[in-house]
This record gives C-alpha cells, sequence and structure tokens, in this order.
C-alpha cells in the first residue's frame, strides 16, 4: 500500500520558509510522508494531492479573523500564512480530507468554523497554571480518537479556545478548564490539540495521535 501524503503548511520569517523538523519526523514515525507546502494561490491543486492536512504551531493569528481588536501581546503570523490555510482548509473540508491542528493549527481551525479566542490567557482569566511554559496535566474525556484518562502534556501557549466553533465538540481540558483538544462533529477526522505532539514522541498518547491521523489518510 502507498503511503499517504500528509501535507504540512509552512511558516514565513524574512522571506524564509519555516518549519520545525519533528513535524516531519512525527509523520515519517507515523508511516507517512510528510509535504511541505508553501503559500501559493492553488489551493485546490494541493487539497487534491494531498491525503491529509496537518496545520502546526507559530504565532498568533490576527485577531481580525473574529472581528476583535488587537491587544498589545499578540504576535500576529503573517496574513499570507493564515489567509492561505483557511482558503487550503476549505478545499480540504469539501474532499472530507483528514486534518490535524496543533497550538496555532488549532486555533486557526476553531476561528475557522466561527468561535473565538481568548488573545492573552494570563490577561484575560484567572488561571492556576502557566499555560506558556512547562508541562500541565490534562484530563481526556470521552471520544472515539485518543485514550481517556489523565495525561501530562508540554504547554507553550498564551492564547486558547474561548468559544469553541459550530460542531466543534472538546474532548480535553487542563485542570482550570481551558479546552486543550476537540474533534468536528460528523466528519472522519478532524482534530485541533493545544500542546505539542510532535515534541513528545516517547509519549503513547503522542505517537498514537499522529499515527490515527495517518491511518485515516489512508483511506483519501
Amino acid at each position: 500500500m502507498n503511503k499517504p501524503l500528509i501535507g504540512i503548511t509552512t511558516d514565513i520569517e524574512d522571506g524564509y520558509l519555516k518549519l520545525k523538523h519533528n513535524y516531519c519526523e512525527a509523520i515519517v514515525m507515523s508511516g507517512g510522508v510528510p509535504i511541505l507546502i508553501p503559500p501559493s494561490a492553488d489551493t485546490a491543486l494541493y487539497a487534491e494531492r494531498i491525503n491529509g492536512l496537518l496545520i502546526p504551531g507559530g504565532d498568533d493569528l490576527d485577531p481580525l479573523y473574529y472581528h476583535e481588536e488587537m491587544m498589545p501581546q499578540v504576535k500576529p503570523a503573517a496574513r499570507q500564512r493564515s489567509d492561505f490555510e483557511i482558503s487550503l482548509l476549505n478545499d480540504i473540508l469539501k474532499l472530507r480530507k483528514p486534518v490535524l491542528g496543533i497550538c496555532y493549527g488549532m486555533q486557526l481551525l476553531n476561528v475557522y468554523f466561527g468561535g473565538t479566542l481568548y488573545q492573552d490567557i494570563a490577561s484575560q482569566l484567572a488561571v492556576e497554571i502557566n499555560h506558556k511554559k512547562d508541562y500541565h496535566n490534562i484530563v481526556i474525556t470521552e471520544n472515539r480518537f485518543l485514550e481517556e484518562g489523565k495525561f501530562s502534556v508540554n504547554s507553550t501557549h498564551h492564547q486558547a479556545v474561548k468559544e469553541p466553533g459550530d460542531n466543534l465538540s472538546p474532548f480535553a481540558y487542563s485542570p482550570d478548564n481551558l479546552i486543550e483538544a476537540f474533534y468536528l462533529k460528523n466528519y472522519d477526522f478532524l482534530l485541533g490539540v493545544q500542546w505539542h505532539p510532535e515534541r513528545l514522541l516517547e509519549q503513547a498518547l503522542s505517537l498514537s495521535l499522529f499515527k490515527y491521523f495517518v491511518k485515516a489518510s489512508y483511506l483519501r
């Protein structure tokens, strides 16, 4: 059986395309072939060729996408990147191909479906955890993708899901009740996770996430 092609969108910084290598490593370890996708006008071509889409981490999504003024703590990702990912996601969803969003990628998925974000957790919420560094526990509740229970995950974000988008079902939470993962109802595989599983490939939970994603992509 041919290995599925997993498209991974790239960041843009100082005229260079940018992506941390461990995203590719995670896909290879899970049986897929990573294909880096730079921003381009022809999103339909990419959507047709790849079997699954991974939207990785990055800077912050511009609050204009969810109709809010930007707070001073926000460091927006390039609009060229975000506009491209939204257009590509639109084409991917029409073909019902698998999608995985990680950190920024999860936040973009939430906003795409009409949700909102906390622009800066520390400024907008009284929370028990510093989500910008180190590790904390999450509780994964009933779902059909990942094992249920309590797990330790890394945490390097200052934004988070506020109002979930339409038909997105949260299924993992931090101890201070921030949403750590969701899936799209009535869709074979669309997941967003707030932690960085590509940095935790020695952890069964994180590796199983990528393996499930790649397996789902075999069928597309």
